[in-house]
């Protein structure tokens, strides 16, 4: 049952190597942005040596990691899927013999494969050479960032996937994928750490799945917080956005109608 899908795994890692220089070319402007970043927020850490628990290095490795970590989670929905919805072709989706919300899950950990060796790797060890970074302690915590990783895909993942469904309803999501879009970037850990907040807005924010895509795997890598806790908050997050996201589909699919025919 599994091999279908890990033949999918493959098949999206293969599609993304595919354009080599369209990787390239995100590559350069995300390590671009992580120096314009880096020299932001060290400029806010000069003043005091340290701001909210980050010095230097621990703000040069926030950085560096988060620009890799884009790629790899893709905060931000491309809309496959809801144009395909919009144009009808889902109809041809839906009829193959496999599960299509694991079916596309299955690409999109192909794809994150992908983007960690090209689009994470390179500019985290720029910044490593390049700046101050902090490294782990223990050998175990990069496994741990690994594991932490998946699940950061596997959220960011099913938060994409119900947004394109809202395409069913809607026929055009731009709007939807747009506030979206304008509000990740804060609330996930992207723009400053959530650490920069305040405590009540901070606690706020860990009772969604925002941080679990993108602070939850650096603090881990940086050995930030317990690491226990921070797994299991991606992990139900994981299980309830997968599990939504398999019942807005069964309802969805009752009123499918095909665009033009």
């Amino acid at each position: 049952m599994l091999r279908p899908y890990l033949h999918l795994v493959r098949a999206g890692f293969r599609r993304h190597s595919i354009y080599l220089a369209a990787s390239l070319a995100g590559l350069f402007t995300n390590t671009v942005f992580g120096l314009l970043r880096v020299a932001v927020l060290l400029a806010v850490v000069e003043q005091t040596g340290r701001a909210a628990g980050y010095d230097a290095a621990d703000t040069s490795t926030f950085v560096w990691l988060g620009q890799g970590l884009l790629a790899v989670v893709t905060l931000w929905p491309d809309r496959e899927l809801a144009l395909r919805v919009r144009s009808g072709d889902i109809a041809i989706d839906l009829a193959r013999p496999w599960n299509l919300q694991p079916a596309l899950l299955a690409q999109d950990l192909g794809r994150a494969a992908h983007a960690m060796l090209i689009r994470f790797a390179p500019p985290v060890l720029f910044g490593a050479l390049a700046l101050p970074f902090r490294w782990p302690q223990s050998p175990w915590t990069v496994l741990v960032f690994s594991l932490s990783t998946v699940l950061a895909v596997v959220i960011s993942f099913a938060i994409r996937f119900l947004l394109d469904l809202t395409a069913f309803w809607l026929i055009d999501n731009r709007g939807v994928v747009t506030v979206y879009a304008a509000s990740t970037g804060m609330l996930c850990g992207l723009t400053v750490p959530i650490a920069y907040f305040p405590d009540p807005v901070r606690i706020a924010l860990y009772t969604t799945p925002f941080p679990a895509m993108l602070q939850t795997p650096i603090d881990v890598f940086s050995e930030r917080g317990a690491t226990a806790a921070l797994l299991a908050h991606q992990a139900l997050w994981a299980v309830l956005l997968i599990a939504a996201g398999r019942l807005v589909l069964a309802r969805a699919t009752r009123k499918l109608v095909v665009q033009g025919g």
